[in-house]
């Protein structure tokens, strides 16, 4: 095997252990039981923790379309979990802002998750290995912020288009 193919399979076993792991914090969030998706909980903590946004600008750090970000933030709209108002520098836009259902809803499931994540790291980490969590964290960051060039995105899209 050539180390491409063999970098390869790693992503492959990456992508799965990250949907796995999402999946077990889902579970063990109560987020199952949910009326709220991941997509619409990453967007309402980007709105509480980040800075004031647009649909757009959520849009774009959610990698997603903005016509999907209308149809994540409109039913937590609805419910009473985000407001809308008008940007004071420039009036034409409208920026998303949480309120404190919506606080409280987030915090709720970031308790949860936090804890049940604390208590598996404790009990499956050898001591050695919680050294490595940090660098881990910082290069599952730095993939998450990278920017593939277009050539490779493109190889990658036809490739699934054949399927």
């Amino acid at each position: 095997m050539n180390s491409g193919s063999g970098r390869s399979s790693a992503a492959v076993d990456l992508d799965l252990a990250i949907q796995r792991l999402r999946g077990r914090i889902r579970s063990e969030s109560g987020l199952d039981n949910s009326p709220w998706s991941r997509s619409q909980l990453s967007a309402l903590d980007r709105i509480v923790h980040g800075p004031p946004s647009t649909a757009s600008d959520l849009a774009a750090a959610e990698s997603m379309r903005p016509q999907s970000m209308a149809a994540v933030l409109g039913p937590m709209e609805q419910e009473g979990l985000l407001v809308r108002h008008r940007d004071p520098q420039d009036g034409r836009r409208m920026l998303i802002a949480a309120t404190e259902m919506g606080r409280e809803v987030l915090q709720s499931v970031l308790e949860l998750r936090n804890a049940w994540l604390t208590a598996a790291v404790d009990h499956v980490l050898r001591p050695e290995e919680y050294d490595v969590l940090p660098v881990l964290v910082d290069v599952l960051n730095r993939l998450a912020d990278c920017e593939v060039p277009p050539v490779a995105r493109r190889a990658g899209r036809s490739r699934v288009a054949a399927l």
